[in-house]
């Protein structure tokens, strides 16, 4: 073999070609960034849109239909996962395209399309804010500001403007995102009997603070030498200079803004609030820059918060979440697990080979083929991430896989009497085309994956990557380090059958053991082959029991349940109540939630956006950090279970628990009624939500509707405004001023921060119905003196309930039920749903039932993964047509793959998993093992017939003795590479768990199995391959007897 030739010739090449692998290896190593998962960036497009005052309905007509119609008209565009939602004041948009779709371009095109729009959309509407979606873009650590002397706006101010703005100077930090607080702004509360008083409306208190209250360029002045600008200075310093601005002049007086109305340098109205511990706070979240290290940012961002404690005079700074440390953690035990596993499987080695030497020989492929998989990680721009790393934990067992054959080949041949070189020469030769199949069968199966389309592909292009990298590089070096190093580094050990020590002796007794074993196997293998069928159909019926045992007692979930020390709770009031009665609430639940020892601490918003959900002071969302694992008696998940039978007591609330580390403050279950009827639609989801709240695994049911919230309905009598001279468009406006209030110009602080004037009535002046009613309205007068006349004599205010939200998908209505699940697997409790449904709820022509949210997305990925398999089979079975040389061969060996799948669900039965995301990806890296040791078996075997001449019984039988060791060898090697990872221990390890479970189940099945059922398959197939043969040769043979026969009948013939 040249590689193996050119090595043992040249071995300073050699050493000097490991060398820089290992040295490149070790820089790609220290300049990978770290991330917690690889850089996936959905094509996905939020749009938010601020209608102030408008009411679910008004948003829903005028922004949401309009705009939909111009965004669907957009290519590649994805209707059917878009969605729009409409609440108080506020149009959100989600807005999916086709994955290959260019996230610039497909931002520029919804801008283009709202634009083309505008003419038609009210005015009052503000400009759209468009934010491409990035996972990335995650708060990497949040920050609290609390004080038990300072009040709100001060915290407030101390956040904004020092916090804030010295953790933006971090390098990496994109930006500081302020969770609740109370920003600084000067308020102008209007005085409604004052008022009425002085015949002032609020737009004439609007217009003037807009024309008095403003400093700009007017122009320049040119002198023969040069010019100068002109600056109107004309801003207002303090609230006293506001409460002197003439607001209007009544009978030859002036009124100004103080006789109408308080003027206070303050606080905005809170709408949103943090609470730490039931305490007032302040949240800073903190957001990288994307391609900057998340664990470097984060410390660089801790680093400077301790930095600016001595400045937080009366204020305490903590930290409440940090995914710096976290990705530390698990990036950290992810390589814990790849060292446990790569000393795990050199001890194996040691185990077989008994010698030190040929175990450093052959280990050396760990540290090489690791090393140089980081300059793959480098080159093709991946960061340092799990999948990445577990790419190669994964790895671990077969990246030695060739080296322990190539050395165990060689050893044989020292054995029966060669000298090294020779034995090196020939032992690499006599096994490098099995190996490298093996190899590329390995490759094949995990190419697919890499380029599986959307997102999937993305999250695991890394990891498949990185796996077909580093087995690359494993083949080079078993290929050329191991045959130079067993030439030029002899074992005297393995020459002399020397075993000194207590330690070599019983390796030495092991191995013996082991050697009677092989050749006990030769007869078992030369029964199997006496009853080839039973042995057929014994494996048949295995796999089919295994299936029936899954479809049984199995289930099925998207990812695992993972333990990551954190329990989400989102609590929503019913809709309309105040953001005070949402705080009672919130620390009702905060009481419950520390008064077990398990939890550390919570941190609490208040009308920030939640999943699914748009932002209302009705809505919550708490964050529960728990003590380490090793400190607690209970699990997140059971803790999660005890919570929500308490909570259940909380009155006038509804409380979801999520303890899915990996999933958020996501439902799973997500069931999509559609329909043109509103009404119909609620009935339909109120049924639906029945029958799944009844089925046993199904908990924090509910619908996205949220039922309706309370509001009052102005409708202006247009005669009678008409005939006092009062447009529609004036009530309108006087209202929002009054209740919604308006932006009215800005103000400079005394620091010199720009804030913002704010207008509108004094809180205590609208706080009733009855306040709506006596809001004065000023009439014009032909006298020239203005009139007053309160709102509720023009038109008439009914108090009513309206829907507090509305959603489309797909420009239909829709409304959604939603729910978790716990104690079950997500399979079994859907599956469960959907066949109640089809007997208890009859849906009406118009309306479809579909399933969203975390099932559509195991169902899409698992298709997909599916897809992947399909293709690395196909792949598989090319690579192997070419190793045999036949198309009929290929198929004993892929038959061997089903039969991993045996040990897998057992494994997972056992271990109580489910099928998800990582014990599929074990079933990948299963069916390269597999294919790896069949291989071993098929090709010495077809060796053993075309170079010594043996029949096809003996060949196997021979070939079963001759690869049970090196079969054996990579299989426990396999196995001890997983351990560690089925272990579960450390940060994020059950998350990776259920992946080694399946690989270690697997491969043991299928060894057993393919040391069995592999050689009985070949035999019958060879039968099968020879009885064809003769029929072929048979009908050419008559064939061609014929054309002779005929050919001579033509020559007789005249």
């Amino acid at each position: 073999m040249f590689i193996s030739d050119f090595a043992i010739k040249r071995p300073i090449v050699t050493i000097t070609v490991m060398l820089a692998l290992v040295i490149f290896g070790l820089l790609a190593l220290v300049t990978l960034k770290t991330d917690e998962f690889p850089d996936v960036q959905p094509p996905v497009v939020a749009v938010t849109i601020v209608y102030p005052g408008a009411s679910p309905e008004t948003v829903e007509r005028e922004v949401i239909d309009p705009i939909e119609d111009a965004i669907f008209s957009i290519s590649g565009i994805d209707g059917k996962q878009t969605t729009a939602s409409a609440t108080d004041g506020l149009a959100q948009f989600i807005v999916f395209f086709d994955f290959e779709k260019n996230l610039m371009e497909a931002t520029q095109d919804i801008r283009d399309a709202i634009s083309s729009k505008r003419q038609d959309l009210p005015t009052e509407m503000e400009e759209p804010v468009l934010v491409r979606f990035d996972p990335s873009q995650e708060p990497i650590v949040t920050l609290t500001l609390t004080s038990k002397t300072l009040p709100v706006p001060a915290l407030t101010r101390l956040a904004d403007e020092v916090v804030s703005r010295d953790l933006r100077s971090v390098q990496g930090v994109a930006d500081v995102r302020l969770v609740g607080g109370q920003k600084r702004e000067l308020t102008v509360q209007l005085d409604p009997e004052a008022m009425a008083a002085a015949s002032v409306s609020a737009a004439e208190v609007v217009g003037a603070l807009q024309a008095q209250n403003l400093a700009a360029p007017v122009g320049r002045v040119n002198t023969p030498l040069g010019e100068q600008s002109i600056r109107l200075s004309g801003r207002l310093g303090t609230p006293e200079e506001f409460e002197q601005v003439a607001v209007a002049s009544r009978g030859g007086q002036v009124v100004r803004l103080g006789q109408v109305a308080k003027v206070l340098d303050g606080a905005e109205e809170a709408r949103t609030l943090a609470l730490f511990n039931s305490g007032e706070a302040v949240g800073l979240e903190v957001l990288k820059t994307k391609g900057y290290s998340t664990t470097a940012v984060a410390d660089a961002v801790k680093e400077r918060a301790r930095a600016l404690e001595p400045r937080m005079e009366g204020a305490k700074l903590a930290i409440v979440q940090d995914s710096g440390t976290r990705v530390r953690q698990s990036v950290d035990d992810v390589q814990r697990t790849l060292v446990e596993g790569a000393l795990l499987t050199v001890l194996v080695v040691f185990l077989f080979l008994n010698s030190w030497r040929s175990t450093v020989i052959t280990g050396l492929a760990l540290p090489v083929s690791v090393l140089a998989a980081f300059v793959s990680v480098w080159a093709f721009g991946f960061t340092l991430n799990t999948m990445s790393l577990l790419g190669l934990s994964l790895a671990i067992g077969i990246l030695i896989d060739d080296a322990i054959v190539v050395r165990e080949n060689i050893v044989r041949h020292i054995e029966l009497g060669e000298d090294h070189t020779t034995a090196s020469h020939k032992g690499t030769d006599e096994i490098g085309l099995a190996v490298t199949a093996t190899t590329f069968s390995i490759v094949a199966v995990f190419v697919p994956v890499a380029f599986m389309y959307g997102v999937a592909g993305q999250w695991f292009k890394p990891f498949a990557l990185t796996i077909a990298a580093a087995v690359l590089v494993s083949l080079f070096v078993s290929f050329s380090l191991d045959p130079m190093m067993s030439a030029y580094w002899p074992d005297p050990q393995v020459e002399k059958g020397e075993r000194r020590g207590p330690v070599g002796r019983a390796l030495g007794a092991f191995n013996r053991w082991f050697d009677r074993q092989a050749s006990n196997y030769r007869r078992v293998v030369a029964w199997a082959l006496d009853h080839r069928w039973l042995v057929v159909a014994f494996a048949t019926l295995s796999l089919v029991g295994s299936f029936a045992l899954q479809g049984a007692f199995g289930g099925a979930g998207f990812v695992p349940v993972s333990d990551r020390s954190e329990v989400s709770l989102i609590v929503q009031t019913p809709p309309g109540s105040s953001i005070e009665y949402t705080r009672r609430k919130v620390e009702e639940t905060d009481r419950i939630l520390r008064s077990h020892p398990e939890v550390a601490y919570t941190y609490a918003s208040i009308g920030t956006p939640i999943p699914l959900q748009a932002p209302g002071v009705d809505q919550a969302l708490i964050y529960a950090r728990l003590t380490p694992k090793r400190e607690r008696d209970l699990s997140q998940d059971a803790l999660g279970a005890v919570l929500r039978r308490e909570l259940s007591r909380v009155a006038g609330a509804e409380i979801s628990v999520f303890t899915s580390g990996f999933g958020g403050a996501f439902k799973s279950i997500q069931l999509e009624l559609r329909g043109p009827d509103s009404r119909v639609l609620t009935e339909l989801a109120e049924k639906v939500k029945a029958v799944a709240a009844g089925v046993p695994g199904a908990v924090d049911v509910g619908l996205s509707t949220r039922g309706q919230k309370p509001e009052l309905a102005v409708e202006v009598d247009r005669g009678l405004a008409g005939r006092l001279g009062v447009t529609v468009g004036q009530v309108a406006q006087s209202l929002r001023i009054a209740f919604a209030g308006l932006d009215s110009g800005d103000w400079v602080d005394p620091t010199g921060e720009t804030r913002k004037v704010m207008v509108r009535l004094a809180p205590e002046a609208r706080e009733r119905a009855s306040d709506l009613r006596q809001l004065p309205l000023i009439l014009p007068s032909r006298e020239g003196a203005p009139r007053i006349l309160p709102v509720g004599q023009v038109a008439r205010i009914t108090e009513g309930l309206g829907p507090a939200q509305i959603s489309h998908l797909d420009r239909q209505r829709v409304v959604s039920v939603q729910g978790n699940v716990a104690g079950r697997s997500l399979s079994e409790v859907v599956n469960e749903i959907e066949r109640r449904l089809a007997g208890e709820v009859k849906l009406p022509p118009g309306y479809t039932l579909r399933q969203g949210g975390e099932s559509a997305d195991q169902a899409e990925v698992f298709t997909r993964i599916g897809v992947a398999l399909l293709l690395a089979v196909m792949l598989m079975y090319l690579v192997l047509v070419l190793q045999f040389g036949s198309f009929l061969d290929p198929f004993a060996i892929l038959l061997s793959l089903p039969l991993s799948l045996i040990g897998v669900v057992l494994a997972l039965l056992v271990t109580g998993d489910t099928i998800n995301l990582m014990s599929l990806i074990g079933v990948i890296l299963l069916f390269g093992i597999v294919a790896k040791n069949a291989i071993l078996l098929i090709d010495f075997a077809k060796w053993a017939r075309e170079e010594r001449g043996l029949s096809i019984r003996d060949a196997l039988v021979e070939a079963g003795g001759i690869r049970l060791r090196p079969i054996m060898m990579t299989s426990v090697a396999v196995i001890a590479g997983m351990v560690p990872v089925a272990s579960g221990l450390g940060e994020g390890g059950d998350f990776r768990a259920p992946l080694g479970r399946a690989v270690i189940g697997g491969v043991i099945t299928s060894t057993l199995l393919t040391l069995l059922v592999i050689p009985t398959v070949y035999e019958i197939m060879d039968g099968w391959r020879t009885r064809l043969g003769r029929l072929f040769r048979r009908a050419f043979a008559r064939g061609g007897e014929r054309h002779a026969r005929e050919a001579a009948q033509r020559r007789e013939e005249p």
